[in-house]
């Protein structure tokens, strides 16, 4: 039986929902980048965070991903955050987001991102939040 958002509110308290991307089919490929272990970083830009408090990532705690419609999907524990600007981002930081094979190719897909969603500017501030998964919810307990 899936787990429901209170079930794991429960297990993991004061938890945060989310979803990963802007749009279904990239919300699923980060999803199934944080199941290959390829993906263990994500950032988003620090306005919106300063604009919704409530959605910041807190190092230590266990937030849920969830697929594009809601489903809980992943339960993930941030390890760390670091706020930098996208000018500055290093590739080593880049890599950690699983998703491109080269620096370029990081800041080509986020400048895209970002132009889509609020705005980009290259001194903009990020915030990166470097993960570990704890659980993924498509596996059964154990499995």
């Amino acid at each position: 039986m899936p787990a429901t958002l209170a079930t794991l509110q429960t297990r993991y308290p004061g938890a945060v929902t989310f979803r990963f991307g802007d749009g279904p089919d990239l919300c699923n490929r980060l999803l199934a980048l944080v199941r290959s272990g390829a993906k263990r970083a994500t950032c988003g830009r620090l306005q919106d965070f300063l604009d919704d408090p409530a959605a910041m990532p807190a190092e230590g705690r266990c937030d849920i991903a969830t697929t594009w419609d809601g489903t809980p999907a992943l339960v993930i524990r941030t390890r760390k955050l670091i706020r930098i600007r996208f000018c500055d981002v290093t590739w080593d930081l880049a890599r950690q987001e699983g998703e491109d094979a080269a620096l370029s190719g990081w800041q080509e897909g986020h400048q895209g991102f970002f132009a889509r969603n609020g705005g980009f500017d290259p001194e903009m501030l990020l915030l990166f939040e470097i993960f570990d998964l704890v659980e993924d919810l498509a596996q059964p307990p154990g499995g």
